[in-house]
């Protein structure tokens, strides 16, 4: 049974899929001024819009979320999607095709997708919860900001409409990202704001930056258009009970003084220290202005640990994020919560909420950030660690400069001690080695002691051309590896001990991973072994990735492609295929055996293990610990009542066979009353088996595939791969008749030579007449595709075969290359069940070849092909 929800079929993608199909008629029913404001941030339109795809992407989503989908709740949203109804019926003006693009296929996929909804109807807010997860480095403080702008022009000019925020607060998890968030008040709006709004915004907008504790905020109430920007420290309510003084009685009551300033005495007897009476005046203040948007900045690092239980009001304690919003939500008329984050998984599950997605790996591979090489270190000791790390540092960025900036290494200690008494001094002997002078070292390690503040001045100025702060280039920290510290000409990071927390590997990491230059950069992390594999497992925690997708994902014999769609459009009828179970009634008939009598019943024992003694080599004991359990008794007339009730059958029936059963009835009772799970293993399917009958029936309906879609939104798709690799329709080898039984793109991207030899055995063959390769498109791109069980997840996941070929008879093939070592593996033997089973049905064979058969003979001989199967 699903228990999961793939992320492949995450509703984030399904909801883009629908927009971008749909997007020229959802335009055009947004008020004329959020057209305007979207054709200004659109490069296909304005060819000097400021923000970059991922970002304009996201706006879209958001106003399509707001303007189109009118706020909707995630979950309503989805349920109407999965159903079909309203906007995504198949009546509705919007719909893509009769019948729905949203066809879930199998029994499978739709209770995967009721799993879903009641997560999400669980943990949903009396409040929308949106989450937009853009990765480190793609400008999300820009992407907020915008967002804002957006919200107070449409409030501007429709007062009335209750979509729109007339207020906005913004939250940061600490200081560092609370200092980042001020780039919204220096943002210039005319990047993103036709100039003509631009000033309407000046001239309404008030910003209130809380940045310490002590700061009232100066709000009107009930006035619009304020920004307030703060953390959750400097707004939540607390309450410090203690004893009043003779002041504080004198000035409690209901028509005190302080009451009168800070809003009515609602909070009976409590008394307030003067910490705490700010908070709440903030809180206060707050719950007075109307139409309230909340922007959650860097989600992730909020949430901390818990995401998963403090993004949801039901995990939340007191003193949580969502807690205090929650206490807006019921004190205020909140629009909705925009949660913006770059690690949206909860161990690697994509968290339902989430509306636009633009993961890190899309990130490293379209240019956006630089690519990584993560090298890790093992039986090493520090000194040699941090030997082997400058030393490498040093052969691949030494005496570079990259726009005026020269690369930096951030070099991590776990104390200041360390970082002054161990790093600094073995760090200048390394320099003075390679002639690099010592001055280009800089210590920023939190201490006034070692920390100077021309020290904090240029660190500040690492990323300013003809700064003393770009000369240093050995940076020594202490923690300084979380959100909010941007370094572009960060090249390397070392991590050498274990810190406090396995996620601040991953954020340490992300910091040398910003983009500089247009050209495709790679950075170097360097680990000890223990972080190298923390740092992994936080990817696949973080991100649903392991180091192997960012390790060499665009090395130097990598090249981007642009791919172009060739017209007409290819297409192939295949058949959608899929089972139909009908159960049958049968008479009973004999006695049934349930094979208790010698039964081994041990997998349901509960065993102790135990270890005398920690310090000493002595054995684990194992012993059996079933009187724990606490099982049900059953006698015979509660068991066929239980029976009855579970298959709903006649009692009487019911006794009757557990009275007949060969085992005995006494047999039946004592195992089932030592463990209750032998009820629902052993006895509820052999007494359904002896009463019904299920039979199976495939049902197939044709569907035309088409091979590849011109790209929505360019006007040719972008894939990186190896020179030797690519094969395009220009390429002076093949001859005009071979070129016209090919290329519904301009350009072939392969992944591996046996790949690339399949295609050039097929395309020259006189008993192929057409064949494309296929394997290179995904995702919306184009149709061939094969819905699989994945056994290993338990999930159905889409795969996506390398090649198809029309053969001289008319006949087709759908073809797969694997490597030898990968052919018996469990996962890819079911692809290529569900490959065979959808060929079959239509008529098409299905071949899976070895790479080393490839590339050893010619596989379109008659031996070869009759030794071929998948």
């Amino acid at each position: 049974m699903a228990n999961a929800y793939d992320s492949d079929f995450s509703f984030n993608q399904q909801l883009w899929y629908y927009y971008t199909e749909n997007r020229g008629k959802i335009r055009f029913r947004y008020n004329d001024l959020t057209r305007k404001f979207l054709s200004y941030n659109d490069r296909e339109e304005n060819a000097k819009a400021y923000l970059r795809k991922p970002q304009f992407e996201a706006l879209e989503m958001y106003v399509f979320v707001k303007e189109f989908m009118n706020n909707q709740q995630v979950y309503e949203m989805f349920d109407d999607w999965r159903k079909k109804r309203n906007r995504f019926s198949d009546a509705s003006y919007y719909a893509l095709e009769k019948g729905g693009q949203l066809r879930l296929g199998d029994d499978l996929t739709e209770k995967q997708t009721d799993v879903l909804f009641k997560q999400m109807k669980k943990y949903c807010e009396s409040y929308p919860n949106y989450i937009y997860a853009l990765t480190m480095g793609l400008g999300k403080t820009i992407l907020m900001a915008t967002c804002i702008f957006y919200e107070f022009l449409l409030a501007k000019k429709y007062p009335k409409d209750k979509r729109f925020c007339h207020n906005a607060l913004v939250f940061a998890p600490d200081k560092t990202v609370l200092q980042s968030l001020r780039e919204i008040m220096t943002f210039d709006k005319m990047k993103v704001v036709p100039p003509e709004y631009a000033r309407v915004l000046d001239s309404n907008i008030k910003f209130h930056f809380l940045e310490e504790t002590g700061n009232i905020l100066h709000t009107i109430d009930d006035s619009d258009f304020n920004i307030i920007i703060s953390n959750t420290q400097k707004i939540i309510v607390k309450k410090k009970r203690k004893a009043e003084t003779p002041g504080q009685i004198l000035f409690n009551g209901s028509g005190s003084l302080l009451s009168t300033v800070y809003g009515g005495s609602d909070d009976d007897d409590d008394a307030w220290d003067d910490s705490t009476l700010m908070d709440n005046q903030r809180f206060k203040k707050l719950c007075r202005l109307p139409q309230l948007g909340v922007y959650v900045d860097e989600a992730h690092h909020l949430f901390g640990a818990d995401l998963e239980k403090q993004i949801r009001s039901s995990g939340a304690t007191k003193t949580s994020l969502r807690d205090t919003i929650n206490l807006l939500a019921a004190n205020t008329s909140i629009v909705a919560c925009y949660n913006y984050t770059g690690t949206p998984y909860v161990k690697n599950q994509l968290l339902p909420e989430v509306v636009y997605a633009y993961g890190l790996r899309e990130s490293i591979w379209n240019g956006y950030l630089k690519d990584a090489d993560p090298i890790g270190f093992e039986n090493v000791k520090s000194d040699e660690f941090l030997t082997a790390v400058v030393t490498k540092f040093w052969e691949r960025y030494g005496g570079k400069t990259f726009e005026g900036l020269k690369p930096k290494l951030a070099i991590y200690a776990s104390g200041v001690a360390e970082a002054v008494d161990e790093v600094v001094p073995t760090l200048e002997r390394i320099l003075s080695k390679l002639g690099i002078p010592a001055s280009a070292i800089l210590l920023n390690v939190g201490d006034t002691k070692y920390t100077k503040d021309e020290d904090i001045h240029n660190f500040n100025n690492l990323d300013v051309v003809g700064s003393e702060g770009n000369e240093k280039q050995f940076v020594v920290l202490v923690e300084k590896g979380k959100e909010g510290w941007n370094c572009r000409s960060l090249f390397g990071v070392a991590l050498y001990r274990s810190p406090k927390s396995k996620i601040f590997v991953l954020q340490a990491t992300m910091r040398c991973l910003r983009a500089i230059t247009d050209e495709r950069l790679t950075a170097t992390v360097f680990l000890s072994k223990e972080n190298y594999d923390a740092l992994d497992d936080e990817l696949h925690k973080n991100f649903n990735m392991e180091i192997k997708d960012i390790k060499n994902t665009t090395k130097d014999d990598r090249h981007k492609y642009q791919v172009r769609v060739l017209p007409p459009p290819k297409t192939i009828t295949l058949k959608r295929v899929w089972h139909e179970y009908t159960v049958h009634e049968k008479e009973y008939s004999e006695p049934v055996d349930f094979g208790l009598v010698d039964a081994d019943l041990s997998k349901y024992a509960s065993i102790m293990y135990e270890r005398d003694s920690i310090a000493r080599d002595t054995t684990v004991k194992e012993t059996n610990i079933d009187s724990i359990q606490e099982n049900m008794k059953y006698s015979a007339f509660s068991l066929t009542g239980e029976i009855a009730r579970y298959l709903n059958i006649s009692c009487v029936l019911a006794s009757k066979i557990l009275n007949e059963a060969e085992d005995g009835v006494d047999v039946i009772l004592d195992a089932v009353n030592k463990y209750n799970e032998v009820l629902d293993d052993i006895i509820i399917p052999k007494v359904f088996h002896a009463l019904f009958e299920v039979t199976a029936e495939k049902k197939t309906e044709d569907r035309e595939v088409v091979l590849l879609r011109e790209p929505k939104d360019a006007g040719y798709y972008e894939f990186s791969a190896k020179d030797e690799l690519v094969v395009t329709n220009q390429y002076k080898g093949f001859t005009p008749e071979e070129i016209k039984k090919s290329f519904h793109a301009d350009t072939y991207c392969f992944d591996s030579i046996p790949e690339k030899e399949c295609f050039m055995q097929y395309i020259a063959s006189n008993r192929v007449s057409e064949v494309y390769f296929t394997g290179m498109f995904t995702s919306n791109q184009g149709d061939l595709s094969v819905h699989y069980y994945d056994p290993e997840s338990g999930r159905i996941r889409q795969y996506y075969p390398d090649l198809l070929a029309k053969m001289s008879d008319g006949s087709y093939q759908l073809i797969e290359v694997k490597g030898d070592n990968k052919i018996d593996d469990e996962v890819v033997r079911a692809k290529a069940e569900a490959a065979e089973e959808m060929a079959v049905a239509s008529g098409v064979k299905y071949l899976m070849y070895a790479g080393s058969t490839i590339v050893k003979t010619h596989i379109l001989d008659d031996d070869i092909q009759s030794n071929i199967s998948f």
